[in-house]
């Protein structure tokens, strides 16, 4: 792996990071005046819109798949992530659930050890319930602050878990294509049923709002598969964090919400303890790397 690889591969990384929070700051402004399920249809029926013109005569072939039950249940953790924070944003600020949604890394590995078998030592247990009390400080259950739907970035948290979890699992076994437009087309579906009962129809400048949530949606997607496949995932895991920075960014930009204190502590303990696992799993790896290479 060269450097100029590896720059690239953190860079596309940075890139997708600044295009979700940017997609996240949109939608919160369209989910004031439209209903959330409206604005989580308009995300995936425009990936589906612009992963179809993508792959043009190429997309009955990439539709083809050996593991339709493992793409549904991930379809649906995918849905039910996107959902999730996006109806979270109703309520609470922008940074606030992208600090709680940050809690996935953490998840992630807990996930593997319980349903991938591996290994759940005391430093990633460490990690797990570090990453959680970051999460109470935010929320502060018991506080005159905390209201339920500060949970709704953390049910995202684990359905984004689970969506990692399944890409895993299905690993190098089927075009990245194929996950990408099966996602899109099943959010598109299951939230385009609901729209008959929720339907309001946007207003022009709305209309490209929604547009543009479609494309920096996929954008973003694009740009980490890209990112992921130049470079290891442990290389530019550390940058997902910065999502924390644009959020807030973008939150006293747009909507003159600044997080207060507790919320900045929360975050900063959830980032810790997700680049603590960072470290050890890095660590673990290259050690496995360097007794693989002595046998």
């Amino acid at each position: 792996m060269t450097a100029d690889t590896t720059r690239k591969g953190i860079l596309l990384m940075i890139l997708a990071v600044f295009l979700f929070t940017v997609m996240d700051a949109v939608a919160k402004g369209l989910i004031a005046r439209y209903p959330a399920p409206q604005v989580v249809w308009a995300r995936f029926a425009g990936q589906a819109v612009i992963v179809a013109a993508l792959l043009g005569p190429r997309m009955g072939p990439m539709l083809r798949t050996a593991h339709p039950w493992l793409h549904l249940w991930r379809s649906a953790f995918q849905l039910c992530a996107t959902g999730f924070f996006f109806l979270s944003l109703a309520y609470i600020g922008l940074p606030e659930a992208t600090a709680l949604a940050d809690t996935s890394p953490v998840l992630i590995t807990l996930g593997a050890a319980l349903f991938l078998g591996e290994k759940l030592g005391p430093r990633r247990l460490f990690g797990v319930f570090a990453a959680l009390a970051g999460a109470l400080i935010i929320i502060r259950p018991g506080a005159e602050v905390f209201q339920l739907a500060a949970l709704l970035p953390l049910a995202n948290a684990v359905a984004y878990a689970g969506n990692a979890l399944l890409t895993r699992h299905i690993g190098a076994r089927e075009p990245f294509w194929t996950s990408l437009m099966y996602g899109a087309l099943f959010g598109a579906l299951v939230t385009g049923a609901w729209l008959p009962q929720v339907w309001i129809t946007p207003s022009l400048p709305d209309l490209g709002l929604f547009f543009l949530v479609g494309c920096l949606g996929t954008a973003a997607q694009l740009c980490i598969i890209r990112s992921f496949s130049s470079v290891e995932a442990s290389v530019v895991a550390p940058f997902t964090y910065l999502g924390i920075v644009f959020s807030t960014l973008w939150s006293v930009l747009f909507f003159d919400d600044w997080p207060d204190g507790w919320t900045l502590i929360g975050a900063l303990v959830i980032v810790v303890a997700g680049l603590y696992v960072w470290h050890r799993e890095t660590l673990a790896a290259r050690k496995a790397q360097a007794l693989a290479l002595d046998d």
